[in-house]
């Protein structure tokens, strides 16, 4: 069936899943954008590529219905091709041609090249760090490193994003100023390890030598780091940190669990008291930074025993910030192996009581912020407030700070200083200071 209306061919990217794959449909459009092709993020067009994430149960499903609710618009007449790539078509295409036969194509993570082709576009290799960003124009991602060779039991990543791949460090300054020439004053750093970049083309844990390339980037005010791996961490990145004010006292350690049982069968490579011993020293050498962690429970074999091994450390750290997944049984992955023997129910009753503890641990440290002065960025405005960060929050999933927009009036992707006047437990409202 035609669609109802002839309309030039736009092409519509809709994008699940994380920050890594708002990056990769970024790059995409900006080579279609290069190819002279009309391409729009998550608007309306009559062709569609769905960027998905295959990562967890959750995330398979919505990618998933996010397939199908598109093949419905195609049997419509509401859109004439839908393409699928990404995670989950990476992880599970044989499976996907055979259940959801009529989207046009599938497409795995490494397939750039032929997805351009097929929307009738040519992958151009000159067009490094051009990318049409879909964040707000003060914030972007860059993603310094692709793949993983962790052997994590319960992570899937390795089998949909392949082994660690560091990009040069001149290729992403490049990619930096770019951005910077566009007005982006924020950048986030993002990988599935940090911690291991610069190994496999260096010989070395680089990332220190990286961050030193891209303080210089002129128009870039703050570089945050997202995903580091708790292993073999550089510590020469923290003196960095300590001594260059662009980069924030702030980092992304994934942790998952700390009973040295799960740790050791999670194949994480490291125990409670060296994890203990890594944030003591991160503590130590940067006293300001905010530690945002994730935390899975119900992991196969999980007893009461680990659980309240967990929950003792969480109160006893007090982590600024703080994430709990209940565990998800993946295929392929060594923790498949074992009986997922922890009940929906249960996993989920854990989860809610460590977030429960987080958001009082969250509250209480929020409370001492109060009548402190702090260097907010502004990501928009929503109802009657300015809604920004301070250099401790990154974007969707941190503390953020409101600022009535009836007293005062603030400029979006610009900085603002601003006085905490109250706080709940994961928002903080604040005045302009004089």
């Amino acid at each position: 069936m035609r669609t109802k209306s002839l309309k030039k061919n736009k092409i519509n990217v809709v994008t699940l899943g994380c920050s890594k794959n708002v990056y990769d449909s970024e790059v995409l459009m900006g080579q279609l954008k290069a190819s002279g092709k009309d391409v729009v993020h998550e608007e309306e067009g009559n062709i569609v590529v769905i960027n998905t994430c295959g990562f967890i149960n959750n995330a398979k499903e919505e990618s998933v219905n996010t397939i199908l609710e598109f093949m419905q618009k195609k049997e419509d007449g509401d859109v004439d091709k839908v393409f699928v790539t990404g995670c989950l078509s990476e992880r599970y295409k044989p499976d996907l041609q055979k259940e959801i036969p009529n989207v046009d194509e599938y497409f795995g993570t490494t397939e750039l090249p032929a997805l351009l082709k097929a929307l009738g576009a040519d992958y151009k290799h000159e067009l490094i760090g051009e990318r049409l960003t879909t964040t707000p124009k003060n914030y972007a991602y860059l993603k310094i490193a692709e793949g993983c060779d962790r052997p994590c039991s319960f992570c899937a990543i390795p089998i949909m994003r392949g082994k660690h791949k560091s990009t040069p460090i001149e290729e992403i300054v490049i990619e930096a100023e770019k951005l910077a020439a566009k007005g982006v004053k924020e950048l986030i750093l993002i990988a599935q390890d940090l911690t291991y970049y610069g190994l496999d083309i260096y010989k070395k844990r680089n990332l220190a030598e990286l961050l030193e390339a891209l303080v210089k980037v002129e128009g870039v005010e703050w570089i945050r780091l997202h995903y580091a791996f708790p292993t073999g961490f550089p510590m020469d990145v923290l003196d960095i940190m300590n001594r260059e004010p662009k980069i924030c006292n702030y980092i992304d350690i994934p942790l998952q669990h700390i009973s040295d049982r799960i740790l050791k069968s999670m194949r994480r490579g490291t125990t409670q008291e060296k994890t203990t011993k890594l944030l003591q020293e991160f503590r130590k050498a940067v006293p300001e930074m905010t530690i945002r962690t994730t935390l899975i429970v119900g992991y196969p074999g999980e007893t009461e025993e680990d659980y309240q091994t967990l929950k003792q450390w969480v109160q006893d750290m007090r982590f600024e910030r703080l994430g709990c997944f209940t565990y998800s049984h993946e295929e392929n992955t060594h923790a498949y192996n074992l009986e997922d023997d922890v009940p929906e129910e249960l996993k989920q009753e854990r989860a809610n009581e460590i977030m429960e503890i987080q958001s009082q641990i969250s509250w209480e440290l929020n409370q001492a912020k109060i009548g402190q002065e702090f260097k907010v960025v502004i990501d928009r405005k929503e109802g009657n407030y300015f809604v920004g960060r301070t250099e401790f929050d990154s974007p969707d999933v941190d503390n953020e700070v409101l600022i009535d927009a009836t007293e005062t009036y603030l400029k979006t992707g610009e900085f603002a200083q601003v006085i905490i006047t109250e706080a709940a437990d994961f928002d903080l409202y604040a005045k302009v200071a004089k």
